[in-house]
């Protein structure tokens, strides 16, 4: 797979669509088969299947470094 995104713990990720609350910068708080990510604006997590994730993932914004 050429287009596979690759995503890692703490990076700051964009969506295709905006949070509820307005902001479209959320952080990635756990990897596995599910992902869960926290909205950078209200601080809401939210618990997404890895494949529905990918989909969803326009770009990433930040890589968080070691």
């Amino acid at each position: 797979m050429e287009n596979q995104k690759q995503f890692g713990l703490n990076d700051v990720v964009e969506m295709k669509k905006p949070h509820p609350c307005g902001e479209n910068r959320w952080k990635i708080i756990r990897l596995g088969m599910d992902i869960r990510i926290k909205c950078l604006g209200c601080d809401h997590s939210v618990l997404i299947p890895r494949k529905e994730f990918t989909r969803k993932l326009k770009k990433i914004l930040e890589k968080h470094s070691e």
